[in-house]
Order: C-alpha cells, then sequence, then structure tokens
C-alpha cells in the first residue's frame, strides 16, 4: 500500500531523516579534517573568486535578511508628508503616556 509506513505518526517536525542526518556529519568531518587545505585553496584564489566562495559558504551560516520595501516618497507632496510625521509624532506621544501610566 503506497504511503504506509509503521509509523502511524511519521518523523516528528524538524528531525532530519536519517540520509540527511548522517550525510550532514560526513560532510563536517570532511571540512573539520581539511580546514588547512581549505584556507590555503581559498588563499590561492584570486580576491574576485575567494569572494564568491565565502559567500557561498555564508549562505548556510548566515540567516538570509528579508527584502524590505522602499517607498518613494517622490510623488508625495511636502503637506502629506507633514501630515504623516505630524500623525506619526501624535502615536508616539501617545504611547509614551500610555507607558507612564
Amino acid at each position: 500500500m503506497k504511503g504506509h509506513t509503521n509509523n502511524p505518526n511519521g518523523r516528528p517536525k524538524g528531525k532530519p531523516n536519517k540520509i540527511t542526518g548522517d550525510l550532514k556529519k560526513f560532510l563536517k568531518t570532511v571540512i573539520d579534517n581539511n580546514q588547512r587545505q581549505i584556507n590555503k585553496d581559498l588563499k590561492a584564489l584570486n580576491p574576485k573568486d575567494r569572494l564568491l566562495i565565502l559567500e557561498k559558504f555564508m549562505s548556510y551560516v548566515v540567516p538570509k535578511q528579508q527584502q524590505q520595501q522602499v517607498i518613494d516618497f517622490s510623488h508625495i507632496t511636502d503637506a502629506q508628508l507633514n501630515d504623516v510625521i505630524e500623525g506619526l509624532t501624535e502615536n508616539i506621544n501617545e504611547n509614551e503616556q500610555n507607558d507612564e501610566v
């Protein structure tokens, strides 16, 4: 029967499957055992290629930032912008007063 397993609850959420876990352990061991050679190889690269490789490594260590939406204020009049600033200032002042109470 398709999809039938001996574990009706399935694998717990967040737990990698055995192959993924074994592969991660293997890769960690390979990297740990070859750190000196990896450093030598990186130093032998030209700066541009070294930066590209380091950028790829970083994608596994540093979380990616979510893209921020940029607001284009060029179509807003000064009066409209002042209204927005005044509204924000009022909200900040109200919040500060509520925090004091």
